[in-house]
């Protein structure tokens, strides 16, 4: 990226100049994205990385859903299910689930893309503890 800085600085010195390998990089990718001589599978590539690093893209709106079915976007999501059979069970559930919610979001606070053993076992802990609080040891 040092030398994609350097032919930037010769060749448009009256403009800002990136100082940084990702604003380098973004900016390589936004140049692919509205520049028509390029396929459009580069295009959508440097579509999908621009997005998923948080920048705008330079493609046109009319492309923009043939490039999203060729580079789809990854979520990642977390199920939380608690129910219970007896009153007592429905009661809390509310309140189990919200401990459990809250666990996760702590451990993606922590981590952009956390290990799913760890956010397993932070969600099993909240829980447990969460009805122990509310019930006491059963």
């Amino acid at each position: 990226m040092p030398g994609m800085r350097r032919l930037a600085k010769y060749l448009w010195p009256h403009l800002p100049q990136p100082t940084s390998d990702r604003e380098t990089l973004s900016s390589i990718h936004y140049a692919r994205t509205i520049n028509e001589t390029f396929s459009l599978r580069l295009r959508a590539y440097s579509h999908a990385w621009l997005l998923g690093e948080g920048f705008p893209s330079g493609l046109p709106d009319a492309l923009k859903p043939r490039a999203e079915r060729m580079f789809p976007v990854v979520t990642e999501a977390v199920g939380i299910a608690v129910g219970g059979a007896s009153d007592v069970g429905r009661a809390i559930a509310p309140l189990v689930q919200g401990a459990m919610s809250d666990a996760v979001l702590d451990v993606y606070a922590d981590s952009k893309s956390p290990d799913v053993d760890l956010v397993k076992s932070r969600m099993a802990l909240a829980r447990k503890s969460t009805i122990k609080k509310l019930l006491g040891k059963i």
